[in-house]
């Protein structure tokens, strides 16, 4: 499997797709073919379209579509997504709100890398911009990363998010959506031995692998029935020939987009299904919720494969994380030296992703933190996508997150050395 060959197949299937996709919808358009209505023609012409698009949205990356936003004085005001720190694999973003006074909470999303861009938190972007300052981690897509950058591994991106926290300051609140939650908990243990003055103010970590084998799921099953051999044998491919990352070992985005769907394929089928009809109908929209949906879900990236095979190994296999092994740059990283920032989970109870369970192993490991600073909480009802960009996040979870960045706001007073005893003469 690791060959380009097997890669500019993926490549060739999809550009094909698209192909049929778009020869459909112009063959079924022909004038003349109206003078005698036809359903078949019809019906053609709308899995076309419904195909061209699907196939097309593979290899795009979407835009955050967040132009304006309307504040306190009434007034929309321009919203430009701003880059502050720039990197070879991911960069720091920033949403400036045009004419609108500097909001007091400074919040980081980290954003997951798991095979969609960080778009994919795009509604929690427009939730909490309304009065945070809020800035994002937007990783690259590995295809479009030369070798010559060489590689980029679970301790990288450890320490890509320690340069970002120290970049942003110590009155940042860091919120860490699903896979890089034990990521981000090592790099705010990281820069509690390094830069201690660097820490953010608060941690909060939604729905992530902290300890997987707290609450067993499809996902843990995996991770430790299938060898490291088989993995890379089955999953890395080399980018080939079309992109600029041209010979890098990569977990390529379509292989991952086919396990996706693979998991809940009647679902998909039914919904691509019954678009078709829609289209027929004249009843489809170009951001309806279908395409809203799956023009996100359908636009995959490339991961590092040392990335993605580091996380399996030591995340899930080893569990260095929830064992507190984990090193980073030959510095084993201690958990138990987060001693002031406050640190919240958040899980849902029906989450088959990454149990309830899974994340709350972060309360336990932070023993140098009081229980005042610690706080958890389970919604109810809800499923891994709820927890940060749901109804249940909307309604329910985003006043808990933003009232514990409230309730921690404050810089956290220096310890006060004990006065030494004078031994009486």
């Amino acid at each position: 499997m690791r060959y380009m060959a097997t890669y500019d197949l993926m490549e060739t299937f999809r550009n094909t797709n698209q192909w049929l996709g778009a020869t459909a919808t112009a063959m079924a358009s022909y004038p003349a073919f109206a003078l005698t209505p036809n359903p078949a023609l019809q019906w053609m012409a709308a899995w076309g379209e419904v195909t061209e698009r699907a196939f097309q949205r593979m290899v795009a990356k979407p835009d955050w579509g967040i132009r304006t936003f309307t504040c306190e004085d009434g007034k929309d005001h321009l919203v430009s997504v701003d880059t502050v720190v720039q990197r070879p694999f991911g960069d720091l973003l920033h949403f400036n709100v045009a004419g609108r006074e500097t909001q007091p909470r400074k919040v980081l999303l980290v954003a997951p890398m798991s095979g969609h861009y960080a778009t994919l938190l795009r509604s929690t972007v427009k939730s909490l911009i309304v009065n945070c300052e809020v800035y994002i981690t937007d990783w690259h897509n590995a295809r479009d990363i030369p070798v010559s950058e060489g590689k980029f591994d679970i301790e990288d991106y450890t320490l890509y998010l320690v340069d970002f926290m120290k970049e942003l300051g110590p009155d940042t609140h860091v919120i860490a959506v699903c896979q890089p939650a034990p990521l981000t908990l090592a790099a705010t243990a990281y820069l509690a031995e390094e830069d201690p003055k660097a820490q953010p103010r608060s941690l909060t970590l939604i729905g992530g692998p902290i300890d997987p084998n707290a609450a067993a799921t499809d996902v843990t099953d995996f991770g430790h029935r299938v060898t490291m051999g088989q993995l890379e044998e089955m999953m890395i491919q080399r980018v080939g020939f079309k992109y600029p990352g041209v010979g890098r070992m990569v977990y390529p985005g379509l292989l991952q987009l086919s396990s996706f769907m693979s998991m809940n394929g009647e679902r998909h089928s039914k919904a691509f299904s019954d678009q078709i009809q829609r289209v027929m109908r004249g009843e489809a929209s170009d951001h309806d919720a279908h395409n809203r949906f799956y023009d996100e879900y359908l636009a995959v990236m490339d991961m590092p494969a040392e990335f993605y095979l580091s996380t399996v190994e030591r995340i899930f296999k080893n569990g260095e994380i929830a064992a507190n092994e984990f090193v980073v740059d030959g510095r084993k990283v201690d958990i138990g030296k987060i001693t002031t920032v406050a640190v919240k989970t958040v899980e849902g109870a029906k989450d088959d992703i990454t149990a309830p369970g899974q994340c709350i192993a972060a309360l336990d490991m932070c023993t140098g933190l009081p229980d005042s600073k610690k706080a958890s909480h389970v919604e109810p009802g809800a499923g891994h996508y709820g927890i940060f960009a749901g109804k249940s996040w909307r309604n329910n979870i985003r006043p808990l997150v933003l009232e514990f960045i409230d309730a921690n706001s404050d810089a956290p007073k220096p310890a006060r050395r004990a006065k030494p005893k004078i031994a009486a003469v």
